[in-house]
């Protein structure tokens, strides 16, 4: 049953009903952290999802909640010695899987909103997007280098707004401007189409950021840095990786591009960026010449370079797994859900851009 028979059959809009249900949730996880603080807030929302981001925004190795403040620890000893709750910056697995259900949750939404702007049916809409993923992991390297920097650029709590998860929504903010300011240029006949003006749009967005990154490398006596030997090696390895799959997967498995066609290679070449950059900044930074070598940020990264001894399979895994996920485009989906696919691509790339860009980043300007 479609989302629009069962909205019917409730007498009201699909819209609706998905604000509806959102609205329920967050009602009763609002009355469970009232009802139960120690055991919903604190052992829960505080302890995998608020209380990373106030660690990371404060610089802090971790924070602790005894009783209703929050105290910040700077040493391993004592977040090792610390009563939990403790926080630490950074995901979890238990904070991974929230934010996969959020982002289903979202996805819906998202999907009801296109459809009642009537766009996104095919993959230029897609492409026009790629440089906003781009957008998404610079800004985060903003933050970096503001933790890096003795003097706060963006002090607590506003830097919160450009720390995961909360920076995703402020990049989706971004988004959904451009792309409502497109639809009113486009529909009132100022221009023709809206892809093209979101692409300039998030070009732009990037000159801004990643130039405001490159300013600090430049001025004195900040410790960002510029290590141009990363991003060169990070992106060459990107494009040899992501040839080397598209042409061994169009020459052994073709069906596997059968949906996504030409667009598979921003999916293969967005999760290639992950795993490269990952590999450099995690194993080959010191042989670069270009300072420590960095530490995984992620539960998943983390756990292979344990078992591995190395990034190296980490890429594997990203490259499996995105050709996996283009095997599930089949040409019916775009016939059948046309917008419904093209959200799923975003959804899949930026998963994949976004930390990616972070990362590259991260080890290019030493932070």
């Amino acid at each position: 049953m479609s989302s629009s028979s069962f909205a019917d059959r409730l007498g009201t809009s699909p819209e609706a009903a998905y604000l509806g249900g959102v609205s329920a949730a967050v009602i009763a996880i609002v009355a469970g952290a009232l009802a139960f603080p120690e055991a919903v807030y604190d052992g829960f929302i505080w302890h995998y999802f608020w209380g990373p981001v106030q660690a990371d925004a404060n610089s802090a190795v971790c924070a602790i909640r005894p009783g209703s403040t929050v105290e910040y620890l700077y040493s391993s000893a004592e977040c090792s010695a610390a009563a939990e709750p403790v926080a630490y910056p950074g995901y979890t697995l238990v904070s991974e899987v929230g934010y996969v259900v959020i982002l289903l949750v979202a996805l819906a939404g998202v999907s009801l909103l296109l459809r009642r702007l009537d766009i996104a049916r095919t993959t230029d809409f897609f492409l026009a997007l790629v440089p906003l993923f781009v957008f998404g992991g610079a800004l985060r390297v903003v933050e970096d280098a503001d933790n890096a920097m003795s003097d706060a650029l963006f002090p607590y709590p506003w830097d919160t707004l450009i720390i995961s998860p909360f920076i995703y929504f402020t990049v989706f903010g971004i988004t959904l401007a451009l792309v409502i300011v497109a639809v009113w240029l486009s529909r009132s006949g100022t221009i023709d189409g809206i892809e093209r003006p979101i692409l300039l749009g998030g070009i732009a967005l990037n000159v801004v950021t990643i130039g405001f990154l490159a300013a600090l490398a430049v001025t004195p006596g900040n410790p960002v840095t510029f290590y141009p030997q990363v991003i060169g090696v990070v992106l060459v390895g990107t494009a040899v990786s992501t040839a080397a799959t598209w042409y061994a997967t169009k020459a052994w498995i073709p069906w596997v591009h059968s949906g996504t066609g030409t667009a598979g290679i921003v999916v293969l070449a967005a999760h290639a960026l992950d795993g490269v950059a990952n590999v450099i900044g995690l194993d080959y930074m010191v042989a670069l010449g270009a300072g420590p070598n960095l530490v995984p940020k992620h539960p998943v990264n983390q756990f292979i370079v344990d078992t591995a001894g190395a990034a190296w399979p980490f890429l594997v895994v990203k490259l499996v797994a995105a050709v996996f996920v283009l095997a599930i485009f089949e040409e019916e989906l775009f016939e059948e859900s046309p917008r419904y696919a093209v959200l799923l691509l975003i959804a899949v790339t930026a998963v994949g851009m976004g930390p990616g860009t972070r990362d590259m980043l991260r080890a290019t300007f030493g932070i």
